[in-house]
C-alpha cells in the first residue's frame, strides 16, 4: 500500500513539473533585427515580435497596387511597392513576396522624390555587390532577386526619415483556358517554407522571413484592378478568393476589389472568366522585329473533344497526404474532403493507398487495397483521425508511396495532397523525374496561398496534371475534374511539323499525350517573313487527328510584343525550374544568365539593380529590419517554426491533455496487472 503511495506522489510530482510553463518563442523578449539571425536556419521562420525600445519603423511597406492588363491571352502586370520610412533613423529594408509561376520579370524602376531610375540587369553576385557597396557608401538602392521561380526578395538600402521611395515592377505572362474557362492567380503572399536536411543548406535566409500571427494583417493597404480586353464579349466573372465589382461594357471589363478595407494580401486572387461566342481555339501569334533582331511565334492548339474509350485499364492511386502544422484546422479539413471523394469515386477494379506524413510518415496498409466499400471506410476513418501538426517531410512520404509493391497490369498514379510549405522543392522533383517511367504523378494543392512553385512543379515533371482546393467547397468540383481528366488520353501522338515556316529553338517540349481539353501552347523564333504551313497531328483513339495552319495569313502585331518574355522563360523553365539535379551545372547556368542579360529578365543567375547618384545617409548610419508577412488565410500558427514551443495556453493545455493521458494509461496497465494477479 505504501509503495503504491509512494508511486502516486511521483506521478502527481511528474504533473506539476509538466504544467509549468516552458519557454514560450511567440511570447519571448524580441528577437534581434540583425541579419546574423537570417542566417540561423534552425528559427526559419519566426514570429515578427514588434520591439518596444525601438525607433526603426519595422513596417517600411506601406502600400501594394497590383494593375493587370490582360489583351487576349497575354497579361502584362505592373506591381508598385511603396516603401516609407516614419521613424527616426536610416533603416535598410528587406521583403519577401510571390508572384505567378509563369511570369517573365522584365522591368523595374525606383523612384525617390522626382528622381525615377530604372533598373539595369545585372549577374546576379555583380547586382548584390553593386548593391552592398551603395549601401554602405550612404546611397538609396533597391536590388530584386529570384529566390524559387514564385518567390522574389526585395531589398531597399537607406532610406531615410521621412522618405518614401516607390518600386514598380513589370512582368507577363500567358491566361490560358481549360474547359473554357480562363484563369488568373495573383498571388499575395509567401507561405511560411519548412526547413529539413538538404533544404537548410540549399535555401539563402529568404525562408526565414518573419511572419504575424493569425488572422493578424499588417498596417499596410493591398490593391488590385484587372483590365480584360480579349476581343470578344467577356462573361461569367468570377472571384472565389475576393469579393470584386466589375464594370463591363462590349468587350472589356473592369475589376476591382469591392472592398480595399477587407485586407487582400493574405491569400491567392483567383479570377476565372468565358469569352462568349466563339473561344480563341487554335491560333498563331507573331512578333517580328523592326530593327532586324529575332523573330518569335506563339502557337496555341486546342485538343480535340473527349472520346470515351470502350475499356480503361485497372488503375492504382496512392494518395499522399500533408498531415504536418501548416495543414492543421481548416486546410487539412478541406485535404480530408478532397480524399473521401477521390477514394469514394474509384472504380470496383481500382486499387488504391493512403500515405499520411507530417515530420514521418505511416500509410493504410502495407500494399495497396482493393476499391471495395469496406476498404473506403476504412480509408475514410484513417483520414478522419488525423490532425493537423509536426514538420512537412514529403520526399521521405513520396519514397515510401513509390516504394509500395506494385499491382501487374495497373496504371499507377501517385496524387500528392499538400500545401506546399517546404523550401526543398528540387529534391521533389527529382524524385518525380525518377520514377516517370513507372508512375503518373498529379497534385493538388489546398490552401488560399499554396507554394504553386511545387505544386504545378510535381505536375509538370509528372506529366500530370495540378489542382488547387481553395476551401471544402471547392473538394467536390476538384475531385470530379480529376476523375474527368483521367479517364483517357484525349490526343497521343502528338507531333508539330513546320512546311515552309523557317524555326528554330522552339519550346517547350511536346507532350507524350493530353488529358483533358487543355492546349498546347508552343514558343520559337523564326527567320525571314512568316510564310508556310504549320500540321499538327496525333491520334483520338483509333482516328487520326490533323489540323494544318496557314502563316502567310498571320500579320506581325505590337501588342505580341510579350510573346519573347514567355520564350525567354519557358526556356529558363525548361532549363533549370523543373530540372533533374540538384545542381546546375556550369553551361545551364552560363546559358541562363545569358538569357536574363539579352532580354533584361530575371532568374536565378540575374537581378535588378537600382542605384541614387547622390549619397543620401552622410552618416553610413542605418537598421535592417525585415518586413514582417502575414500568414495565408486559414494557416495556422503551428506552420511556423518554434510555434509548438509556442503560444502559451494552448502549450499548457497541450501537456495537460499528454500527461492526463499518461496518467490514464498507467492506471489502466496497473488495474490489468492487478486483475491478471488476482485470476492467478
Amino acid at each position: 500500500m505504501k509503495k503504491r503511495a509512494k508511486n502516486l506522489c511521483l506521478l502527481l510530482a511528474s504533473l506539476m513539473v509538466f504544467l509549468v510553463p516552458l519557454p514560450i518563442l511567440s511570447k519571448a523578449e524580441p528577437l534581434d533585427d540583425s541579419n546574423d539571425r537570417s542566417k540561423d536556419q534552425t528559427l526559419a521562420p519566426y514570429f515578427f515580435i514588434q520591439g518596444q525600445d525601438s525607433s526603426a519603423d519595422h513596417f517600411p511597406l506601406k502600400e501594394t497596387k497590383v494593375s493587370t492588363s490582360i489583351n487576349g491571352i497575354i497579361a502584362e502586370t505592373y506591381v508598385t511597392q511603396t516603401y516609407a520610412n516614419e521613424g527616426q533613423e536610416a533603416i535598410n529594408a528587406s521583403y519577401v513576396f510571390p508572384a505567378s509561376t509563369k511570369v517573365s520579370v522584365h522591368g523595374m524602376t525606383m523612384e525617390i522624390g522626382d528622381q525615377v531610375i530604372t533598373a539595369k540587369i545585372k549577374e546576379k553576385e555583380e547586382a548584390k555587390e553593386e548593391f552592398e557597396e551603395a549601401k554602405s557608401e550612404g546611397k538609396s538602392a533597391s536590388l530584386l532577386e529570384q529566390q524559387r521561380a514564385n518567390a522574389f526578395t526585395m531589398d531597399v538600402a537607406n532610406i531615410m526619415p521621412g522618405d518614401t521611395i516607390r518600386i514598380q515592377l513589370h512582368y507577363t505572362e500567358l491566361i490560358s483556358s481549360v474547359d473554357g474557362t480562363y484563369q488568373f492567380v495573383f498571388p499575395t503572399v509567401v507561405g511560411p517554407r519548412y526547413l529539413s536536411g538538404s533544404a537548410q543548406e540549399e535555401t539563402d535566409g529568404w525562408a526565414a522571413a518573419p511572419y504575424l500571427e493569425e488572422s493578424t494583417a499588417p498596417p499596410g493597404s493591398y490593391e488590385i484592378e484587372v483590365n480584360l480586353s480579349a476581343g470578344l464579349p467577356v462573361s461569367d466573372i468570377t472571384c472565389s478568393s475576393h469579393e470584386i465589382q466589375v464594370t463591363s461594357d462590349q468587350t472589356s471589363s473592369h475589376v476591382t476589389l469591392a472592398n480595399p478595407q477587407d485586407y487582400a494580401g493574405n491569400r491567392d486572387f483567383i479570377l476565372d472568366y468565358k469569352l462568349t461566342g466563339e473561344e480563341i481555339n487554335c491560333g498563331l501569334m507573331l512578333d517580328s522585329s523592326e530593327d532586324g533582331g529575332e523573330n518569335f511565334f506563339m502557337l496555341m492548339v486546342q485538343p480535340p473533344e473527349r472520346y470515351q474509350p470502350e475499356e480503361i485499364l485497372p488503375r492504382e492511386y496512392i494518395f499522399v497526404l500533408d498531415v504536418s502544422g501548416s495543414m492543421n484546422g481548416y486546410p487539412l479539413d478541406t485535404a480530408k474532403e478532397l480524399i473521401r471523394n477521390l477514394v469514394s469515386s474509384l472504380n470496383d477494379t481500382d486499387y488504391f493507398n493512403l500515405v499520411l506524413f507530417a515530420d514521418e510518415a505511416v500509410t493504410l496498409s502495407d500494399r495497396s487495397l482493393s476499391a471495395t466499400q469496406d476498404n473506403i471506410d476504412s480509408a475514410l476513418d484513417f483520414i478522419d483521425r488525423s490532425e493537423g501538426g509536426g514538420g512537412t517531410e514529403l520526399a521521405p512520404a513520396l519514397r515510401i508511396a513509390l516504394e509500395t509493391p506494385r499491382k501487374q497490369d495497373m496504371v499507377r498514379s501517385v496524387v500528392s495532397i499538400t500545401d506546399g510549405y517546404i523550401s526543398g522543392e528540387r529534391e521533389i522533383f527529382d524524385i518525380v523525374k525518377n520514377n516517370l517511367h513507372t508512375t503518373n504523378f498529379f497534385s493538388f494543392g489546398i490552401g488560399t496561398s499554396v507554394n504553386r512553385y511545387l505544386i504545378e512543379g510535381i505536375a509538370k515533371t509528372g506529366a500530370g496534371e495540378a489542382f488547387v482546393v481553395t476551401d471544402s467547397q471547392d473538394a467536390l468540383k476538384a475531385a470530379e475534374q480529376f476523375c474527368t481528366y483521367i479517364q483517357a488520353p484525349v490526343l497521343t501522338d502528338i507531333e508539330v511539323s513546320y512546311d515552309g515556316f523557317d524555326v528554330y529553338q522552339v519550346e517547350p517540349a511536346l507532350p507524350a499525350a493530353l488529358f483533358a481539353k487543355k492546349p498546347i501552347i508552343l514558343f520559337g523564333k523564326y527567320k525571314g517573313d512568316p510564310s508556310g504551313t504549320i500540321k499538327i497531328t496525333g491520334k483520338t483513339g483509333s482516328q487520326d487527328y490533323t489540323m494544318d495552319i496557314p502563316v502567310s495569313e498571320v500579320t506581325p502585331m505590337e501588342t505580341n510584343r510579350g510573346i519573347r518574355y514567355l520564350w525567354a522563360r519557358t526556356r529558363v523553365e525548361e532549363l533549370t525550374d523543373y530540372g533533374t539535379s540538384l545542381e546546375i551545372d556550369e553551361a545551364v547556368q552560363k546559358e541562363v544568365t545569358e538569357i536574363g542579360l539579352t532580354y533584361s529578365m530575371m532568374t536565378d543567375y540575374t537581378s535588378f539593380i537600382a542605384v541614387t547618384d547622390t549619397i543620401r545617409n552622410q552618416t553610413g548610419e542605418s537598421t535592417d529590419v525585415e518586413q514582417p508577412l502575414p500568414l495565408p488565410s486559414h494557416v495556422s500558427n503551428l506552420a511556423v517554426g518554434g510555434y509548438m514551443a509556442g503560444s502559451e495556453p494552448e502549450m499548457i493545455l497541450l501537456l495537460c491533455g499528454m500527461t492526463v493521458i499518461m496518467f490514464l494509461g498507467l492506471i489502466r496497465r496497473r488495474a490489468c496487472a492487478a486483475k491478471k494477479r488476482r485470476t492467478l
